[in-house]
């Protein structure tokens, strides 16, 4: 069942989003060559707890962190861990808050340290393909809209598209109905109506769109090992134009001048597109 959100229950979403992302923004200035997954899990916990906020993901499941750590060809859902951070690993961190019993979800693909031009374009391509997402996620417009959109953009530049996993609805819950693929046809699924709150998260692979689940159950890679990025935003459909209800200007400007997808939209000069796509 999709639900609609009362002003009210957007108001909650608004102020979760905005905790996981000054939560993001946090993580930021860590993100380096010689810190483990597991600090940056414990800088992201305690900055939630910090600012009354509670860790969705941690124990959500089983799942034993505050973020998803996406480490290189960790496509989603990898756990923190001992591993050291080195210059050229790209790491995606997925993470939901629940503020006042609603919730809010981002992720960010970073670079650590100099990283490869194929690695950079990867993670502009993807990045580039949430907004392309996010355009067609008009009032009025159907959910294979946005999945088209990103399935389109990002084959057109080389990549696949990871079938498995997708966006969602949020609210109470951090997953709610509709589901958000990346990958369809236009003019399908369920219509986007107003106070409906999704989230919209394209998971592209470098090489193969086949992905290998670990036998815990979690932990997801790129079959072929090549690299994986992963953007997210949660987003208000409204009449007309949507709004993004996380941001990621908090990371920009932690990131500054060594943001590697500095220039597209919802970035660096043209942030303001972010609230008012």
């Amino acid at each position: 069942m999709i639900y609609l959100k009362t002003p009210e229950e957007i108001e909650l979403v608004r102020r979760a989003s905005d905790l996981v992302s000054r939560t993001l923004g946090e993580v930021a200035k860590w993100v380096a060559p010689g810190i483990t997954t597991q600090r940056l899990d414990t800088i992201a916990r305690e900055f939630i707890l910090d600012n009354g906020g509670k860790p969705a993901c941690l124990g959500y499941g089983g799942f034993p962190g505050t973020l998803c750590i996406e480490v290189n060809e960790t496509v989603v859902h990898g756990f923190p861990s001992g591993y050291v951070l080195r210059e050229g690993d790209i790491i995606g961190t997925d993470c939901v808050v629940e503020l006042d019993g609603y919730n809010g979800d981002s992720c960010y693909t970073f670079g650590v340290g100099e990283i490869s031009p194929e690695a950079a374009r990867l993670l502009r391509v993807t990045k580039e393909s949430l907004y392309q997402g996010i355009e067609a996620a008009r009032g009025g417009k159907r959910v294979g809209d946005i999945s088209n959109a990103v399935q389109r953009y990002c084959e057109h530049e080389g990549y696949s598209v990871v079938r498995e996993m997708c966006g969602h609805g949020i609210g109470k819950s951090m997953h709610e109905d509709p589901e958000v693929p990346n990958y369809g046809r236009r003019g399908t699924g369920p219509v986007l109506k107003p106070n409906m709150i999704i989230c919209i998260e394209p998971m592209i692979n470098m090489g193969s769109k086949n992905i290998v689940i670990e036998r815990d159950g979690w932990q997801c890679r790129t079959r072929d090992r090549k690299p994986s990025a992963h953007f997210e935003h949660t987003l208000l459909i409204t009449p007309d134009e949507p709004e993004i209800l996380t941001t990621f200007r908090y990371i920009e400007e932690v990131l500054g001048e060594k943001d590697v997808t500095r220039g597209i939209p919802g970035t660096g000069e043209a942030a303001d597109r972010e609230d008012s796509i």
